[in-house]
């Protein structure tokens, strides 16, 4: 399985808010952070959707270094 490294290369302040929103579903938070992710057809139209911001490395990966996909948890009741 093909693994994909993607780095945040350019700032977010000035871009429309759908290239920061897709930038954040992608876990980048700050310049200069990276991610990795499987290769899927999503994560490929987002970083297309990005690109002139990201830099991309593809790696290929063994089963120990896929990386795993979490959900973010919510709670209804913050700070309760």
């Amino acid at each position: 399985m093909t693994v994909l490294e993607i780095t945040l290369k350019k700032g977010l302040i000035g871009k429309p808010a759908t290239q920061r929103k897709v930038v954040e579903a992608l876990g980048l938070t700050k310049f200069g952070s990276s991610v990795k992710h499987s290769k899927t057809p999503t994560i490929v139209g987002m970083v297309n959707k990005v690109h002139h911001l990201v830099t991309v490395k593809e790696c290929a990966a063994t089963a120990k270094e896929m990386p795993k996909t979490t959900a973010k948890k919510t709670s209804a009741h913050k700070g309760k």
